[in-house]
C-alpha cells in the first residue's frame, strides 16, 4: 500500500538564520581575554601608621565646688591667666557664716557643761574622802561610804563625758569653718582658663560629686595628642618614634610630636578595639589649641630603591576557567585544571610568601615572590623572578567557561 506524505518547504530566510547561530556557536568557543595589569616599579617606599586624634593640654585641672550655694562673684573667665591660690569665684556665705556662729556657740556650751561636771565629780569626790574617814571611825555605816563612793565615780564619768560632747563641738566648728572657707574657689595650679560653667547668680549643687566650675590648663605650650590605633597596626609602634600630624586650622604646616606611652588599655566601639597612643607636643607660638582634631602619621618604616608592586595585584587569584584553559593549550588533561598534576603550584599564599600573576608573550605565568614592607597601596618585593616593567596581572575579564583556546588582548 503506497502512502504519500506532504513535502515541508522551509524558506531560505530561515536556513539562512539557523546557519548564522551554528556559525556563532563555534565562535563561542575562541575566547577573547582583557587582562587588567600593573607594572613593578622601583623607587622609595614609606610605610605609616595613621590615625586620627585629639589635641589637650599635658595637664587640664578642673576647679569644683565642695559645698552648694549661689556663685556670688566671678573673677575669671575664658581665657584668663590664673596664678595658682588666686580667687575665682565666691559663694554667698551667709548660711556657712550662720552654722559657723552655731559651732561656735555650742562650743561654748560644751565647755561650760564640761567645767560644771568638773566641779561636780570634785565635790563628790571630796564627799567621798570624808566618809572614807568617818566610816574608818565607825561614826558612818558601810552603806553610806558605798553611796559616796558612787557618786564619785558617776561625777568622774560625767566629765569625760563632757569633754567627748565639748570634743564632737569642736570637730563641728572646725567643719563650719571649712565650709565656710570653701565658698571661696581658689585656683590650684598656674595656667589659662580653658572653660567657665557658672554665672553670677547660679545655684551650684554639690551632692553626690563637685560641680565643675572650671577647666585650668596649666601650660599650653606642652600638650599631647590621644590617638585611637587599630589593633593590627599597634604592633609596629613603640615609643620615642616620631609622628607628625596636621590640624584643619593649618592644613599646609605639619606638627611634630614624639609617642610617649602606647597605653594597654583597650577601647571597643562597635566590634572595632583602638588602643591610645599619647604623643608629646611642643607648642611654643600657641597655634594649637585644645581640642583640635589632629590627623598623625608616624612612620614605621622606609625602603630606597626597591621594587614594588601594587597591592591589587597581590589579591589577584586566577578563576578556575583561566587555568583550565592554560593547562589546555600546555597540553594536559582536564583533571589538572582542578589540581592534577599539569597544574601550577603556586608557593604558600601565607606570611611573607606570596604568587602574582605575570602576562608575557600573552600567557599568565605564576611568579611566586617574598613581599617585604607596604605602606597600604604598594608591597615592596624582596625576592622573585620579577624586574622592572613586568606587567602583573591584577583582574580578567571575557572568561565564562573553559576556553580551548584564547589570546589576551
Amino acid at each position: 500500500m503506497n502512502r504519500t506524505y506532504p513535502t515541508i518547504a522551509f524558506p531560505l530566510a530561515v536556513i539562512l538564520a539557523a546557519a548564522t547561530i551554528a556559525g556563532c556557536g563555534q565562535n563561542q568557543s575562541k575566547k577573547e581575554l582583557r587582562y587588567e595589569t600593573v607594572q613593578v616599579e622601583r623607587g622609595p617606599l614609606i610605610a605609616r601608621v595613621s590615625a586620627s586624634g585629639t589635641l589637650s593640654a599635658l595637664v587640664t585641672v578642673q576647679v569644683g565646688s565642695q559645698v552648694s550655694g549661689r556663685i556670688l562673684t566671678l573673677s575669671a573667665d575664658f581665657n584668663s591667666r590664673v596664678r595658682r591660690g588666686q580667687v575665682l569665684a565666691t559663694l554667698d556665705p551667709a548660711l556657712f557664716k550662720a552654722a559657723l556662729a552655731i559651732s561656735r556657740a555650742n562650743v561654748a556650751a560644751a565647755e561650760a557643761n564640761l567645767g560644771q561636771a568638773m566641779v561636780q565629780a570634785e565635790y563628790n569626790r571630796r564627799q567621798y574622802l570624808r566618809q572614807k574617814e568617818l566610816a574608818a571611825s565607825g561614826i558612818v555605816n558601810r552603806a553610806d561610804l558605798e553611796t559616796a563612793e558612787a557618786a564619785a565615780e558617776t561625777s568622774q564619768a560625767q566629765v569625760k563625758a563632757a569633754q567627748g560632747v565639748r570634743e564632737q563641738a569642736r570637730a563641728a566648728l572646725s567643719q563650719a569653718e571649712i565650709n565656710l572657707s570653701y565658698t571661696t574657689i581658689i585656683s590650684p595650679i598656674n595656667g589659662v582658663v580653658i572653660s567657665r560653667n557658672v554665672d553670677i547668680g547660679q545655684t551650684v549643687a554639690a551632692s553626690l560629686q563637685a560641680p565643675t566650675l572650671f577647666v585650668i590648663a596649666e601650660d599650653l605650650r606642652k600638650m599631647q595628642v590621644d590617638t585611637s590605633i587599630a589593633e593590627a597596626d599597634v604592633g609596629r609602634l613603640k615609643d620615642g618614634m616620631e609622628a607628625t600630624f596636621t590640624v584643619d586650622a593649618y592644613p599646609g604646616a605639619p606638627f611634630k610630636g614624639v609617642i610617649r606611652q602606647v597605653r594597654n588599655n583597650a577601647t571597643t566601639v562597635q566590634n572595632v578595639v583602638t588602643y591610645n597612643a599619647v604623643i608629646d607636643v611642643r607648642n611654643p607660638d600657641l597655634k594649637l589649641r585644645p581640642g583640635m582634631t589632629a590627623n598623625v602619621s608616624v612612620v614605621v618604616g622606609q625602603r630606597q630603591d626597591v621594587r614594588t608592586i601594587a597591592n591589587a595585584a597581590l589579591r589577584f587569584r586566577p578563576p578556575a576557567a583561566l587555568l583550565a584553559g592554560r593547562n589546555a593549550a600546555n597540553g594536559s588533561d582536564g583533571a589538572a585544571a582542578k589540581g592534577g598534576a599539569g597544574a601550577p603550584r603556586p608557593s604558600a599564599e601565607r606570611g611573607d610568601r606570596r604568587t602574582l600573576w605575570v602576562l608575557k608573550d600573552r600567557q599568565v605565568q605564576p611568579v611566586p615572590v617574598q613581599i617585604g614592607l607596604t605602606d597600604g597601596t604598594r608591597t615592596e618585593i624582596v625576592r622573585g623572578d620579577l624586574k622592572e616593567g613586568d606587567a602583573v596581572v591584577t583582574d580578567v575579564t571575557g572568561l565564562t567557561a573553559a576556553p580551548s583556546g584564547f589570546r589576551a588582548l
